[in-house]
């Protein structure tokens, strides 16, 4: 990958974390956090392999080199936020992989990962977006649990089990700046889609582990911190968190009418990607979006293609046999 300027796609937030737009997919889709403690540093989601050289570049313009890193922290083992993790960890010779315990083999041996992906994305496309996905010595790794504190030079780190989005997915509160970075437990919020009203928030329930009653648990379990910020994964720090925890458990209710309601259709998939347009429509509208609806479903594409096959999964998964 061409090095840009860091200036290009890093910048600073606020209590030393700071945002890298990792280049997956497109701009400001995919972010990786590098937060900077007393000459310290620990990486929040990876992006891929591809992600490595702007995390590197965003790790010296904050004065640091390889061996100042602690930590390199998935929040779960999805490709987009974990896929660079082996490669970035045989460049920082003192760093620990902080994952969860559910997580943990995948990131250790990546075959059965990859193998998921593939179902997904296809061959050319894993291959394309992601690289070959490189394992990782499990006596460099640390494992979480719920309710865990990892000491991060001084500064409390505290692990909380956030399923629903995935079984593999734990969020990280950080005291200091009275944040979570939430991976995709707590939705996506594209820049592009804000308006003078703020953010606008989705879930994300892409395959295939959505359980819509565990998401909602784990989303109010933050809400109840009382969170000055949210750090997502896709895309970047957002504020107003009460006022879009109400919003992302109302969509998430909406989804999940739709849902039941076309579950035994002879098109279903068809039927959940036409609903879901009409859902974002809808809260576009109420969060102010003026983006035309053409542009706002061409950005949202991907999302509501996945999206649909996860729902799809779920809804399969929850028929009786």
């Amino acid at each position: 990958m061409p090095m840009l300027p860091h200036k290009a796609f890093f910048r600073e937030h606020a209590d030393g974390i700071h945002v890298i737009d990792t280049g997956f997919h497109r701009p400001q889709f995919d972010a990786s956090y590098l937060v900077n403690e007393k000459g310290r540093a620990a990486f929040v989601d990876t992006g891929t392999n591809h992600s490595i050289p702007r995390l590197l570049a965003s790790l010296e313009a904050v004065g640091l080199s390889p061996d100042q890193v602690d930590y390199v922290i998935a929040t779960h083992v999805h490709l987009d936020h974990a896929g660079g993790a082996g490669l970035l960890m045989r460049l920082l010779p003192h760093a620990k992989l902080v994952v969860h315990p559910r997580g943990a083999r995948h990131m250790i041996d990546p075959t059965e990962l990859m193998a998921g992906a593939r179902a997904v994305y296809g061959q050319e496309e894993l291959t394309r977006s992601y690289g070959d996905v490189i394992g990782v010595d499990a006596q460099r790794m640390i494992v979480t649990h719920d309710g865990m504190t990892l000491d991060f030079a001084g500064r409390p780190l505290f692990f909380i089990d956030t399923p629903g989005h995935a079984r593999h997915h734990h969020c990280i509160w950080d005291e200091r700046s009275r944040g979570f970075f939430t991976g995709d437990t707590f939705g996506l919020s594209y820049r592009e889609l804000d308006s003078e009203r703020g953010a606008c928030l989705f879930p994300t329930t892409t395959p295939v582990q959505f359980d819509p009653e565990a998401l909602r648990n784990s989303v109010k379990r933050m809400l109840a911190f009382e969170p000055d910020w949210m750090y997502l994964t896709h895309f970047g720090p957002v504020d107003n968190v009460k006022a879009l925890g109400e919003q992302f458990l109302d969509t998430l209710d909406a989804m999940v009418v739709l849902g039941r309601s076309v579950a035994n259709s002879a098109h279903r998939h068809e039927a959940l990607r036409a609903g879901l347009v009409e859902i974002y429509r809808e809260r576009l509208r109420i969060s102010g979006c003026t983006m035309s609806d053409a542009q706002a479903m061409d950005l949202l594409a991907l999302d509501i293609e996945l999206n649909a096959q996860g729902m799809g999964i779920w809804l399969d998964r929850s028929q009786p046999h």
